[in-house]
């Protein structure tokens, strides 16, 4: 396949996810049902970033200009893609970038979200059977000439021995911080509730450790995280709220409690299932070095990423920073 042949068949896969017909709807319902973390709106989000970000065919054409990619791959190499599994559809970006690149893809899925990709990518062979030839699945990924894998610091660490001889992007765990005035509107504080609660806070882009200046009010910002009291209907959430609202209480720590999301002072800038963790600052410049901070996916605020993008990634919001596209295409 060609490269625009590449294009239109992403961009064609784009529309079908926007057309959301009654086949693709009975795949969702069947993704939810074997992970009670992916519900249907959470699901949704995820497809439609992709088809108006990633699938849209003028952004898939300025992206392969930006990076001059050939018509025809001349250097066609096989690539391993280890997927995590913590919000839907969370490789997808790994397996466009493969493929618009020209080379030939292993995946290997996580257990906790085997049942989109598959599909969509049996659908795109329905429209261009050479996709077959050129994106597998697999368990054990061998005799790859490059891998680009994404998991927990634990998973990094056995990724880095089996594959670090080889041309690779290793990926490890990542999450988000929101540097907060106290001047944000009701309008910001609402996007940013946003960048806390999509996808239950699994991603490594979802705000999880707040910094507030001394005195700051929080009553805002819990109000308007209430319209996600509903959250609680989900067994899983709700087993994870009663459980660290319980650790909260047996401590005696302080907290704040908006209703199905806790916030608690703590230094981490991870934190669990249905908790936000918080700090205060006396001086924003106390936080230039956040910047730097491997452990940050996004930085998020007024003059930093904007309040309600995160989860709306661009085709060139590279995870941890790491430009895939350069990597696949100086492959040797």
């Amino acid at each position: 396949m060609n490269l625009q042949q590449r294009i239109n068949v992403s961009a064609k896969l784009g529309n079908y996810l926007l057309e959301n017909n009654d086949e693709w709807q009975s795949v969702k319902q069947k993704a939810f049902q074997s992970n009670a973390w992916f519900i249907p709106e959470f699901i949704d989000k995820a497809c439609i970033n992709i088809a108006k970000q990633y699938l849209d065919i003028k952004n898939l054409q300025s992206w392969a200009v930006k990076y001059q990619i050939p018509e025809t791959c001349a250097n066609v190499r096989t690539v391993g893609i280890i997927m995590a599994g913590n919000i839907p559809l969370v490789g997808f970006h790994d397996f466009l970038c493969a493929f618009i690149s020209g080379h030939r893809q292993h995946i290997k899925l996580s257990s906790k979200d085997n049942i989109l990709l598959p599909f969509l990518i049996e659908k795109m062979i329905e429209w261009e059977p050479e996709i077959a030839g050129i994106v597998s699945f697999a368990e054990m990924l061998k005799n790859c000439d490059a891998y680009i894998a994404t998991g927990s610091n634990n998973s990094g660490r056995y990724f880095e021995y089996y594959f670090g001889k080889y041309p690779s992007i290793i990926r490890r765990n990542k999450t988000s911080a929101a540097i907060l005035t106290g001047k944000e509107t009701k309008e910001e504080l609402q996007l940013l509730a946003n960048d806390i609660v999509m996808y239950f806070g699994l991603g490594c882009r979802n705000v999880t450790k707040l910094y507030v200046p001394e005195n700051y009010d929080f009553i805002p910002l819990l109000n308007v995280l209430k319209r996600f009291d509903y959250f609680l209907d989900y067994h899983k959430y709700k087993h994870n709220f009663d459980y660290q609202l319980a650790l909260l209480i047996m401590s005696n720590k302080y907290y704040m409690n908006s209703g199905a999301v806790i916030f608690t002072e703590n230094e981490s800038l991870f934190s669990p299932i249905s908790v936000v963790n918080y700090s205060f600052y006396n001086d924003e410049n106390e936080l230039l070095s956040l910047k730097e901070n491997d452990d940050v996916q996004c930085l998020v605020g007024n003059g930093y990423v904007t309040f309600g993008e995160t989860q709306e990634p661009l085709l060139d919001d590279y995870a941890d920073g790491i430009d895939t596209m350069q990597f696949l295409i100086y492959l040797k």
